[in-house]
Order: C-alpha cells, then structure tokens, then sequence
C-alpha cells in the first residue's frame, strides 16, 4: 500500500510539474537578424530617428504603439490613445503592463521619460519634435531643471494627458509620439542627473526592461546580443537568445545560404540588388517583398546650395528609370515628393522630372554656375546598391558640368552628419509612413536648423492643414501641394522608392519581415 501511495504521489507531482511548463514554456534557441546598418546609442533619450536604433532599443523599452504590417496602430504598452479635439490626447497604458522586476508601469514613467526627451541638458535635437506640446518651447526643449511639462500631465496611475499647442490629427500623434516615445523605469533611474543619463552604463546593460528582451552584450560595429526578458508580461518569448548582427550588405546572402543568418528586414537589411535572384533561388528561406514606401531620399543642403536652379538641374540630369531598371530590376518606382503609390494620398497626377541632360545644362548656364564648386556627396556605406547609384548619378552630373565627390560612411556617421551643415548633398533610405508622412515632411523641410536648411509658408500651410480634417480626397491635395513645390525647388528628392527584399529562414515560424512592426509580436517568434 506505501508502494502504491508512493508510486501515485510521484505520478501527480510529474503531471503537476508538467502542466506548470506548459503553462509558462521556458525559452529556447538563437535566432540572428542580419542588419546592415549601425546605431551608435541603446539609450531611448538619445534616439536619432533611424530604424534600427528604434528597433534595437525597442526590444527592451518598447514604445506606446506602433505601427503594424497592415498599417493600422498596434497596441504595445499603451492599450489605447484618445483624443476628442485633436488637442487632447489620453493615453491609457495596458493595466498588464510591468517591468521585468514586477513593478507596474505607469503614468510616472511616462512623463519622466518625456520630460528627459525635452531637457536642454540632455540636447537631442534629433528628437526635439516635442514642441508641439503646451509648455514646451519653440526649440523643443523646456527650461533646464523643469520638473514638470504643462501639457504632459498624469491623470492617474495608468493614464496620461498630452495637450498640444495647435490641433493634430490622432494618426499623428500615435506615429509621430507613440511610436519613439521608448518609456523608462523612473524607479530605476531616477537617481541619476539629466547630465548622467547621456553617459550611464546602465542603458547599454539595463537590469530591467518592460520590453521581450534584454541586452547581454554588443559591439555596436558588429552586433547586438539578447536574452529573453522571462517576466515578459505578454508572455516569455519562445526564442532564448536574439542576435542583431551587423554585416556588410554583400554578406547577407551568404549568411541566408548558411544559416547563420535567419531573417533580414526591408529598412535594416538592405540587400543588394544584385543578390535578389540568388536569394530567391535559396531553398531554405522564403522572400518577401515590401510595399513601395522606402524611398531612396536624397537631400540637399540649401544654403550650400542656395540656386533652386542649379538643385532641379541635378534632378534633370539624372537618368532615374535607368537606375531603377538597371540596379534594382524594376523592383521599385519613381515619385516626386514624398508620397509613394503606398500610400492613400497618392497623386498620380503629378509626373516626376524626366531625364533632360539638355534642360539641365540650360538651367546651370541660366543659374551662372560656372561648375567650380564641388559637391560633397554622403552616402550609407551599407546600401551598397545606392553606393553603385551615386556612381552613376556623380557621372550624369559630370556630364552637364556639376563636380560631385562621394563620401561613403556608416549610418551612425551619416546621421550624426545629417545633423550638420558640412555637407552639399546627402543620401539615405527614409521610410515615410504612408498613412501619415506629415511629422517626417515637416521636420525635413523645417528651416534652416532641418537636414535640408528649407522651408516654405505655402509648404508649411498644406501640411497644417492635413492635421485638421479625415477626408482622404483632401488630405491628397494637400499633400500634392507639398509634392508640387518640393519638385519646383528641390530641397530634396527622391532617386527612387524601393520595393526591398526581405527573406526569413524556414525554420523558424510566426516571423515574417514586414515593413512595419517587424518586432511587435516577437515574443511569439519560434524555431519549429
């Protein structure tokens, strides 16, 4: 009979141990994305507006919402945003949400993260968009040691108010604030000075997160490492251990072919061109392609050069169709402006510049250039089918009398540069949300303190307008506007808009490359 009780005893607790797994599975595996740009900072105070620094930081400190594949706002820590005057905005955080030492997330976290993205101390102009809100000056910034933000105020432990200056479409305020506001835990940090926290180890090895994953190591030329955040609140994530890895983009296909490499992503992995076919034919992986929503931007600094003239002739003797054909086999398109077919405000109506070296040389010789200055000419190192495109477009200016000298840099280079006005002309892969381009189109044609020194009423006033109504056959005129006059002077332009390639390896599952919201539900990424 002992025998008997004992032998029964053991078989509950084995199925008592066995429902406990179930019930919370223990992460397992590695997976490695491969990336083939750099950031500079893991820090969310410090973000720069490149994707991978948003993505990468993301996986710990996640934002409010984000956008999906399918281009509608997903819930991440907040559950819901608000607004019934488009001036108010309420933001209620997921009543689930912790961080991974247990402690609620609230109210609290989120306006001190604010008030840390707007202190003059810390100074991150990248990020200094937070003038829209009551209290916060035209500059972006409050008055160093302000402890509170008038138009930032916490209703409750879960709920917070964002109260702006000037009306704004809800869509607006989730892309524009939602998305990079990546909040902090104040009870962690809020011990160090604001001068503190643009140095402290602590964001390069934070101890607790509210995100799926936690940072182990990194070498921000060559990788990041994570372990899985086990007290995840939506649930441990299935994979263990998560690698960005940073490599060449000529290495992604070998690593594809490998293994060793998992899954690249359209914004952050920028595949060559001319490896699309070999990556096809892989029998381990499966392509995706993206929307048309990338476009290969290129800006020109304006007060260097300040001819409108001079900025349409270099547009004029660029042969456009042939780059997209030749480079990136079609897979793309060409638009002026901002707005791709990707997006419900497309106009088809407005034609982009033809390939006109004979307009181009009467527009210079009109514009009194007399070809002596030299234009300096950034581009990412890690696109390097764009690297092959400046080549060609560096060639067609040579050809209508325009000097040009390439700079290729990484991409932490390259937007730190951006930031600058030591540059002619500088190129890079800038995804403008469709279904919201205005806080990216203001902020890159806001004045001389923007990446391309330029600004216009008529610009400033379409672009207003688009916060203050819903109609689509109106919100596309204005936009149309904005494409008109960018086309007519050139602050910027697009060489093309590119439908990327992104490939997942077929082991792995409940992971796909999407455009957007790559990692929104990484948790449930799973090695079959």
């Amino acid at each position: 009979m002992k025998k008997l009780l004992g032998m029964l005893l053991a078989s509950i607790l084995m199925m008592s141990s066995l429902a406990g797994c179930a019930g919370n599975e223990a992460a397992s595996g590695t997976v490695n994305v491969g990336v083939t740009d750099t950031l500079g900072s893991l820090n969310p105070l410090l973000l720069n507006g490149g994707e991978i620094n948003k993505y990468a930081t993301g996986l710990m400190f996640l934002p409010l919402m984000d956008l999906g594949p399918d281009l509608s706002f997903e819930a991440q820590l907040a559950d819901s945003i608000t607004t019934e005057d488009n001036l108010n905005f309420v933001v209620h955080i997921d009543d689930n949400a912790v961080w991974s030492d247990g402690e609620p997330v609230t109210a609290e976290d989120v306006e001190y993260t604010a008030l840390r993205l707007t202190s003059p101390v810390i100074n991150n102009t990248a990020m200094s968009m937070y003038r829209a809100f009551v209290g916060v000056g035209e500059d972006g910034f409050v008055e160093e040691g302000a402890d509170k933000i008038e138009g930032i105020q916490v209703i409750d432990e879960k709920t917070i108010q964002f109260t702006t200056k000037y009306q704004m479409a809800l869509t607006t305020f989730q892309n524009t604030y939602a998305r990079y506001l990546l909040t902090l835990p104040k009870h962690k940090i809020e011990a160090f000075s604001e001068a503190e926290l643009t140095t402290a180890e602590w964001f390069n090895q934070p101890d607790v997160v509210s995100g799926p994953y936690i940072v182990t190591e990194y070498d921000f030329d060559h990788y990041i490492s994570y372990e899985a955040n086990e007290n995840y609140w939506k649930g441990t994530p299935k994979i263990k251990n998560l690698n960005i890895r940073i490599v060449e983009g000529s290495q992604l296909y070998a690593g594809l072919q490998s293994g060793e490499i998992d899954i690249t992503q359209h914004t952050m992995s920028l595949i060559p061109q001319e490896d699309y076919a070999s990556v096809e034919e892989l029998d381990n992986v499966q392509v995706v392609y993206g929307a048309p929503v990338t476009h290969q931007s290129v800006f020109i600094q304006t007060q260097n050069v300040s001819d409108a003239r001079v900025r349409q002739a270099m547009v004029y003797a660029i042969d456009r169709e042939k780059i997209l054909s030749d480079l990136l086999n079609g897979k793309g398109e060409i638009v002026e402006g901002f707005v791709s077919s990707a997006s419900p405000f497309f106009d088809p109506a407005i034609e982009p510049l033809p390939y006109d070296p004979e307009k181009a040389r009467a527009l210079l010789a009109e514009a009194g250039w007399d070809g002596s200055q030299v234009l300096r000419f950034y581009v990412n190192s890690g696109d390097s089918t764009f690297v092959n495109a400046a080549s060609v477009i560096v060639a067609q200016w040579a050809e209508v009398g325009i000097q040009a000298e390439i700079k290729t840099v990484d991409f932490a280079t390259l937007m730190a540069t951006s930031e600058t006005t030591d540059y002619d002309v500088l190129a890079v892969q800038y995804t403008y949300a469709p279904v919201d381009p205005y806080p990216d189109v203001a902020w890159l044609l806001g004045g001389e303190d923007s990446w391309t020194g330029y600004g216009n009423d008529e610009i400033n006033a379409a672009l207003e307008n688009t916060q203050t109504t819903s109609d689509i056959d109106e919100i596309t005129q204005l936009y149309s506007i904005v494409d008109k006059k960018v086309q007519e002077d050139v602050p910027v332009f697009s060489a093309y808009v590119v439908s990327a390639q992104g490939a997942v390896n077929n082991r792995l599952s409940n992971a796909l490359p999407t455009v957007y919201g790559f990692f929104n539900q990484v948790e449930k990424w799973e090695i079959k």
